[in-house]
């Protein structure tokens, strides 16, 4: 056994920051969102939910958890103003207090640790989206020019996902996901040369991590192996049998796998 050490050198991560924000339209390509200060996250319900039996407390479950945010910017993409209320009827002229479309969003959090400032970072996926009604001050000029900061109340309609509770709440570490997966949903998420960007459904991501992966057999120089892969691909059946689910991976029988390179 070995014993607990808290000074392992690169085990101290934190996060920090906000970028790379793209708004998603329902049937419209994603649009950059500059100007991002400060994403939110406010999580509501799942509070605990007792059962007693006899003055014996012998259930604890949770309800379910449901998403609210709040949303600063210096400044909001122009396809924003459909979300926040406000129908064009014309080029450049702007009907307030109308009903507020959905949208979907995305943003990047930056993780570092105690050795590098750049260890990873995290793809914040939301949807199903609403704009709260919020106010907005102007102010008179003074000798200084201070920008006007924008804030947005946000709620979230959660979506089904088989086998798991609604989430309107996707979150993708490339600290642990095969980069050719992060690429792979990246594509999807900020468009390339041949397709525009748009925002993957939970399967579109399940299919990115379930086309890729990466399976990694060392030899060991003492008649034994070991077998890397990402989450699920090796999975322990039990404490002396594992399954390999890999398209790299040819089951022959009940002992015997062969690997490939392709």
């Amino acid at each position: 056994m070995t014993r607990l050490d808290w000074s392992t050198a690169g085990s101290r991560y934190y996060e920090a920051g906000v970028d790379r924000g793209v708004l998603y339209l329902p049937d419209k390509p994603g649009v950059v969102w500059n100007g991002l200060t400060d994403v939110t996250e406010n999580p509501s319900g799942g509070d605990a939910n007792p059962f007693y039996q006899d003055g014996i407390k012998y259930s604890n479950n949770s309800n379910p958890e449901e998403l609210e945010m709040t949303i600063s910017a210096f400044t909001y993409p122009q396809e924003f103003a459909e979300c926040n209320g406000n129908a064009q009827p014309r080029s450049g002229l702007y009907i307030a207090q109308q009903r507020r479309k959905s949208f979907g969003l995305t943003y990047r959090t930056m993780i570092g640790n105690d050795l590098e400032s750049d260890a990873g970072y995290r793809i914040h996926i939301i949807y199903n989206a609403t704009v709260s009604p919020t106010s907005e001050a102007h102010q008179s000029f003074s000798d200084k020019m201070d920008p006007m900061e924008f804030s947005w109340g946000i709620t979230t309609l959660p979506e089904r996902i088989p086998g798991y509770r609604p989430t309107s709440h996707v979150v993708i570490d490339t600290r642990n996901t095969d980069p050719e997966i992060v690429t792979l949903i990246e594509d999807i998420l900020y468009g390339t040369e041949a397709d525009t960007a748009r925002l993957p459904s939970f399967s579109d991501i399940l299919a990115a991590y379930d086309t890729i992966s990466t399976l990694t057999i060392t030899d060991n120089g003492d008649g034994t192996w070991t077998a890397t892969a990402p989450f699920d691909v090796i999975r322990m059946i039990d404490d002396d049998t594992f399954e390999i689910t890999s398209n790299t991976a040819t089951y022959l029988d009940e002992d015997t796998y062969t690997i490939s390179s392709e």
